[in-house]
């Protein structure tokens, strides 16, 4: 299988504490990074997970909240000073980009690599897609306009079967058509079917990213059947009237998210910083969904697993 790896910088809520930085992750997708939102603290983070900044150039900005974008700037001005070249695209709200590229011409207008800003709407969207992976809006429900991302992998080539491919003497030039699913035809004329030359190619992965949001029927049907879906659990049970008059979601309501749009596994972030021990959350989520991980600063979630 090839790298699909999570991993989280931070997974508290608007308030930094001495236990959660705010909103980011980074997703490790065949050693290209993808980062999800940008709290504070985002640059350290990277360093003390030893994640690599070059390898970084998509920024994806779920809405513009201070505790998903304010640790953008500084993360620029890093890179900057670092000698990256080539381009950082950011995917985030006009106002976001308008804002951003105004500041980045006061305080770093002299970088050496380019920021492009890809403009994304509030509604369901391709907003990205390379050879590997499309990445897709989800519309959620909060304050402010904001959206989840949906990172899919696009079907994989399968794997030849070295021996039966020597056996009926398949050129090597062949061998990437045979990968596509092709039969092969041999000197003789004999047609030599693919399922004999090849073996099934590794499952495609997906992976969702629900940042703010109430309750909604509507993001259940967006994650239907995803592998893997980080949902914010802002609160526990006893804050639940709190959540709905804040546009969040509680630890349960997650969970239910989870089960009825059939996923297989269950993140928890986002936490607010009046609860001390997060354990609760996953106690409560898993009273309605089985698979939950809790988000913590610093986790390398492999997702092929």
């Amino acid at each position: 299988m090839e790298k699909f790896q999570l991993n989280i910088l931070g997974c508290g809520s608007a308030t930094c504490t001495t236990q959660h930085l705010q909103s980011s992750q980074i997703l490790d997708i065949r050693d290209n990074l993808f980062m999800i939102d940008c709290g504070e603290g985002t640059q350290l983070q990277m360093r003390r997970m030893h994640l690599k900044f070059a390898r970084l150039n998509n920024i994806f900005i779920s809405h513009l909240h201070g505790d998903h974008c304010f640790g953008l700037l500084g993360l620029l001005s890093t890179l900057a000073l670092l000698g990256k070249t080539g381009t950082m695209t950011i995917h985030i709200f006009k106002e976001g980009a308008e804002f951003f590229k105004n500041a980045i011409e006061f305080f770093a207008y002299d970088m050496p690599f380019e920021v492009k800003f890809n403009v994304i709407p509030n509604a369901k969207a391709l907003i990205y897609e390379d050879d590997a992976i499309t990445v897709t809006t989800i519309p959620l429900k909060h304050r402010v306009p904001t959206v989840g991302f949906l990172f899919q992998e696009k079907p994989k080539k399968k794997h030849i079967n070295r021996e039966m491919c020597d056996f009926h003497k398949v050129p090597i030039y062949k061998l990437n058509d045979i990968r596509n699913g092709k039969d092969f035809i041999n000197n003789e004329g004999k047609v030599i079917p693919n399922n004999i030359l090849t073996r099934p190619a590794d499952p495609s992965l997906s992976y969702a990213y629900c940042s703010d949001t109430v309750f909604s029927s509507k993001v259940i049907e967006a994650v239907k059947g995803v592998d893997w879906l980080y949902h914010e659990a802002t609160y526990a049970d006893d804050k639940d009237k709190t959540a709905s008059m804040r546009g969040h979601s509680t630890a349960r309501q997650a969970a239910t998210v989870a089960k009825e749009a059939g996923v297989k596994h269950l993140i928890l972030g986002h936490y607010s910083s009046q609860y001390m021990d997060n354990t609760r959350f996953r106690t409560e989520a898993i009273e309605v969904f089985p698979d939950v991980t809790l988000g913590r600063e610093g986790l390398k979630l492999d997702l092929t697993k």
